[in-house]
């Protein structure tokens, strides 16, 4: 990866997001997006990979797949988290159309 170390770029993903209010949520893609200046790289597999393996101690219900879908395998507590903190739903999956958060956003 250049311009950051793989630790340092596990370090960045969670840092983002952590930074992800209540109610709101950001897709694997565009975590990758957002970090991809500073990496050198886009891409929301390794987002993926480094949530599954590190994003335990993160809000990593606020991080969904493109389509709003929430983490598989843990559906019943990622929506149960969604309800709790209003985030807007559509058909079980976050409606990423009206929940979407980007970093920049005050």
């Amino acid at each position: 990866m250049a311009g950051v170390e793989p630790e340092e770029y596990v370090e960045e993903v969670l840092a983002v997001v952590e930074r992800i209010p209540p109610g709101r949520a950001m897709s694997y893609g565009a975590i990758a997006d957002y970090l991809s200046e500073r990496s050198g790289r886009s891409s929301a597999r390794l987002v993926g990979s480094i949530m599954a393996k590190h994003g335990g101690g993160v809000p990593w219900h606020r991080v969904v797949a493109a389509n709003g879908r929430v983490v598989p395998g843990h559906e019943q507590e990622a929506l149960a988290r969604h309800v709790g903190e209003a985030t807007p739903l559509r058909n079980g999956r976050v409606d990423l159309a009206r929940a979407a958060w980007w970093p920049d956003e005050t």
